[in-house]
């Protein structure tokens, strides 16, 4: 049994055991972490998976009004305290951008999590906030693709990022995937919210890269149920190639499998005569021509 919940509507989502409950979607429920736990909202009911999942925590429980309350004194406190530091940040002048702020209430501290274009000395501002808002502070500076996860927001497919919901590595990504994809270069086309290039570029890789292993490259001659033709495309997510016929120059996607091999190897390897063929003859005797 798996469930998901998520600390903030549209968040991330975490997957948690749910045990012997049986919370709908929309019920409060506590989180197991390091500083206790936490009020989280169901987004998945407990179902059965097909894999073996181990590892996971387990649901700590149904929340109470307690806890739910405690939940909404911690938000405050958060809010409060965003604006506090947005204030002391201009105050000092430093080049900071405030990306998000977390509350842990019993041991009363605040993480502020910032991003900026190079390394900061933040050792007043440390001070004045912690003698501001009553509270030990701790600054931590986040990179471009860790700022897109921790403010969410919606990629160029029209869907929440992926590192704010279920992405829990960035694994590198290079131009190189997307040229081999065939996507046009253009950083406004290949980059996601954070500015860098876009992480989903690193899904279908993969399957670009087996196509192009057994699939015969553009260029090449080759045989279909429509006759001989040309290669002059590749149609990955469909597992099909384009050949342009011999006859009429018409353009004909099939499945990869029904393509045979190089047409001239095909006929090199069956001919009888010592691997000659008449289109060896042929081609012989066209470049004799064009030599005189």
């Amino acid at each position: 049994m798996m469930m998901a919940v998520s600390f903030e509507r549209y968040g991330r989502l975490y997957y948690l055991d749910p045990g012997d409950l049986t919370p709908n979607v929309g019920d409060k429920v506590l989180v197991p972490t390091d500083d206790g736990p936490e009020v989280a909202e169901c987004v998945w009911a407990p179902q059965w998976v097909s894999e073996d999942v181990d590892g996971l925590p387990v649901c700590a429980g149904i929340a109470t009004r307690a806890d739910i309350a405690r939940d909404e004194r911690n938000r405050r406190r958060r809010a409060e305290a965003r604006a506090e530091v947005k204030r002391q940040v201009r105050a000092h002048g430093l080049p900071m951008k405030v990306v998000a702020i977390d509350y842990v209430s019993p041991a009363n501290r605040f993480v502020v999590y910032f991003s900026a274009p190079h390394r900061v000395d933040f050792r007043d501002l440390v001070r004045d906030l912690a003698r501001a808002l009553d509270a030990r502070v701790e600054l931590r500076q986040v990179g471009a693709r860790d700022e897109a996860r921790l403010q969410g927001g919606i990629g160029p497919c029209g869907r929440d990022l992926c590192c704010a919901t279920f992405l829990s590595d960035f694994e590198p990504v290079s131009v190189r995937m997307a040229k081999e994809q065939g996507l046009p270069l253009n950083p406004l086309r290949i980059a996601g919210a954070c500015g860098r290039l876009m992480c989903c570029l690193k899904y279908e890789h993969p399957l670009y890269q087996e196509f192009r292993a057994s699939a015969p490259p553009r260029g090449d001659r080759v045989s279909t149920p429509e006759g001989d033709g040309v290669v002059v495309g590749h149609n990955v997510p469909a597992g099909q190639v384009v050949v342009r016929l011999n006859d009429g120059g018409r353009r004909f996607a099939c499945d990869r499998a029904s393509v045979c091999g190089p047409r001239r190897a095909y006929e090199h390897a069956r001919a009888p005569d010592g691997g000659r063929t008449d289109t060896d003859d042929v081609s012989g005797t066209e470049a004799e021509s064009g030599t005189e």
